[in-house]
């Protein structure tokens, strides 16, 4: 293990401890309609205070209501809070909203609650992401928590099932790198480059195996621009 990465991992750690405080309490002064302004500014710095350098790949097509991500760090939120430009709802596991104080960095901003030991949770999913899709855009890990290894994991049917019963037009994002630049497991930071793709927007089709196809095609994607982007320092 480098000593050096692993000292820099605990510089981040505090790092983004300290500037997750400083946005909630911004959060409970501030009214909503400066949530997003906020969320970006906190992000950007924290990005600068890393030393990581993003690169943007695709368009982002506004008229997509959701967005899908490959998960494998913290600083896949970070990344796009920080890049995306329209108020996001994050879909999050109700543990993370029952943390003392940190659990209002979801609450505030009014994200959605998922609690997966309640069978009900599916009916409340899709009421409030019917209703919050009016005017944000759902943002979500389709992965569930984040992969460990250099594959991505099984995507759950969440994704599938709001996109389609509600349909919703979606945008795939690949994030390149961020587990390489800072790895919230082993804490270890090596600033340099991240990468946002965003590739082609659609419409779901029921009849389609599309959440299987598209995370091969992520993979795809992924394992290529890891090979020329993810040396580590």
């Amino acid at each position: 293990m480098n000593i050096l990465a692993k000292i820099r991992g605990l510089y981040a750690s505090i790092v983004i401890i300290a500037i997750v405080t400083l946005n909630i309490f911004t959060f409970l002064i501030s009214p909503k309609k400066y949530y997003k302004s906020i969320k970006r500014f906190y992000t950007r710095l924290i990005l600068k205070l890393l030393g990581i350098k993003v690169e943007v790949e695709g368009k982002i097509d506004k008229e997509a209501k959701i967005i899908i991500m490959n998960h494998s760090s913290m600083l896949d939120i970070v990344l796009i809070e920080a890049y995306y430009p329209y108020d996001l709802v994050w879909i999050a596991k109700k543990e993370l909203f029952d943390m003392p104080f940190f659990g209002l960095l979801l609450k505030l901003p009014q994200n959605i609650r998922l609690d997966r030991e309640n069978k009900k949770s599916i009916v409340y999913l899709l009421k409030e992401a019917k209703e919050k899709s009016k005017y944000k855009t759902i943002a979500i890990f389709p992965e569930g928590t984040r992969a460990r290894g250099e594959r991505l994991l099984p995507f759950k049917p969440g994704a599938k099932i709001i996109s389609e019963k509600l349909n919703l037009k979606v945008q795939p994002i690949v994030l390149v790198c961020s587990k390489e630049r800072f790895d919230s497991k082993s804490l270890t930071l090596n600033p340099g480059i991240a990468k946002i793709i965003y590739l082609d927007s659609f419409y779901p089709n029921s009849s389609e195996e599309w959440l299987k196809e598209l995370r091969e095609k992520m993979q795809k994607i992924l394992d290529s621009e890891k090979s020329k982007l993810c040396a580590k320092v």
